[in-house]
């Protein structure tokens, strides 16, 4: 039985994900559960990915300590619009943010 070694980790958004399903799909027939993916993906509206990079450069620019990347890229897969989802969406990482930087984070969400 052949092992498999991670040699890198990396956060990707929704859209990114969705970008490399198509690619996939343009090559050769998806798997069964890359066919899962894309209709699981389907039912969202996802922006573009020059709006969620831009959105991601606004939220990095707040410069809250301890914020990191795959944090941020949750954030904007999810979008939440109140206090009580942002903390919930952040609540399953140890990761401790004040009041008014999550109302920093909210105010650069669009509504």
């Amino acid at each position: 039985m052949s092992e498999f070694q991670v040699l890198e980790e990396a956060a990707v958004s929704l859209v990114e994900l969705k970008k490399s399903l198509k690619n996939l799909q343009a090559e050769a027939p998806l798997t069964f559960r890359a066919e899962k993916t894309n209709t699981y993906l389907e039912a969202f509206h996802l922006y573009d990915s020059k709006e969620a990079e831009e959105l991601s450069k606004k939220v990095m620019a707040l410069n809250i300590p301890r914020l990191k990347e795959r944090h941020i890229i949750k954030i904007i897969d999810i979008m939440p619009k109140d206090l009580d989802s942002l903390r919930l969406l952040l609540s399953t990482e140890t990761l401790t943010i004040k009041d008014e930087d999550l109302k920093k984070i909210l105010d650069v969400i669009p509504q």
